[in-house]
């Protein structure tokens, strides 16, 4: 099967999506866990700040506790509008920001931050000027507004109905903010809404039940419940642990002079991806097949290249005394319930 395809169907009960590239799975989208989405806006009220970090805990609607990094100014019992930006993984706080944002496929509007901007994606002159005048046409000018890359084969009445939508619903949402009750304001999206959002490259839709089954996504999400995952050559093992995220590469059965390079270059390309599906984040370690250190700037380069088509904002730290390579990433998802899928 050739080309791009998005499945929207259920997992066991929950709401999924699937991007599949030329037959193979590349994201996967399950909504099972029960707390805030990513995404969703909350009325909360301040709590106790964080000595020592500068932070501020924050109480939620339903009992939920909220942290919030940049707490200066704040006072205890003060309402703030806030916006859920990944999982609270083990029982912490959830983690949100005040800047808050109000996202969908063609735009992004930026309350308290005026102006109006395209995506750098977008190259072409002539359609940036197109651009520049359906928004100034639909942008109120009471928020920022930032048009998408995915404009740039879109219609003309969708951007416009999209920003309209996001400025009212930023509007609607900004008259709730004051208050003395934590409340949730939007709920954030789920993964139908988010396929419709973010995969927005053209692709043949699935929307029948009992698609991931004809299509064999329920065959590649069993084979996740595994930590293995095999390259051309060697093997690589992703391992979740409660304080970070564990991978080991291998060169299998290769026992030739440049097996350890190529072995690490094909992890590299690979581990976004096992990354992705599994909705790891965190601290990520990688032990690389021992190289030389000339090497060493070649698997670089190409883990840089890989991350770089990535979705979730990964910072590559570099090179430990012990060899070991250190990758910061989002916890913008939260972990694929491999418990719950092991028997599908």
């Amino acid at each position: 099967m050739k080309g791009r395809t998005i499945i929207l169907d259920q997992v066991k009960g929950m709401e999924a999506a699937a991007l599949l590239v030329d037959g193979k799975l590349d994201d996967l989208l399950i909504d099972h866990v029960d707390a805030p989405r990513p995404g969703a806006i909350y009325r909360g009220i301040c709590d106790r700040p964080i000595k020592g970090q500068g932070g501020m805990m924050l109480r939620l609607s339903h009992g939920d506790v909220a942290f919030l990094r940049h707490g200066k100014g704040l006072r205890p019992g003060q309402a703030l509008l806030v916006q859920v930006t990944g999982y609270g993984e083990g029982g912490k706080a959830i983690p949100v920001t005040d800047r808050v944002l109000f996202k969908s496929r063609y735009a992004i509007v930026t309350p308290g931050k005026p102006g109006m901007n395209i995506s750098r994606q977008i190259s072409d002159d002539d359609r940036r000027d197109e651009l520049l005048t359906i928004a100034h046409e639909a942008h109120d000018q009471a928020h920022g507004l930032i048009l998408r890359s995915s404009c740039a084969t879109a219609a003309a009445d969708d951007i416009t109905d999209d920003v309209i939508a996001m400025q009212d619903l930023a509007a609607a949402v900004l008259d709730d903010a004051d208050g003395t009750d934590p409340e949730a304001l939007t709920e954030g999206d789920g993964p139908h809404t988010l396929a419709w959002r973010e995969w927005t490259d053209r692709a043949e839709v699935v929307t029948e039940a009992g698609g991931f089954e004809a299509y064999g996504v329920l065959d590649q999400i069993a084979a996740l419940t595994g930590s293995e995952t095999a390259l051309n050559p060697g093997s690589m093992v992703v391992e979740p642990t409660r304080a970070l995220v564990a991978v080991d590469v291998n060169t299998g059965n290769d026992t030739s002079p440049a097996a350890a390079l190529k072995a690490n270059l094909a992890a590299c390309r690979a581990l976004p991806r096992a990354l992705r599906l599994r909705g790891l984040g965190g601290q990520i370690s990688i032990d690389f097949v021992s190289i030389s250190k000339a090497h060493r700037r070649q698997v670089e380069q190409s883990l840089r290249a890989a991350f770089k088509a990535d979705p979730i904002e990964t910072a590559l730290v570099g090179w430990t005394t012990m060899g070991l390579f250190e990758l910061q990433r989002k916890r913008e998802r939260a972990p694929l319930p491999l418990a719950l899928l092991e028997d599908i």
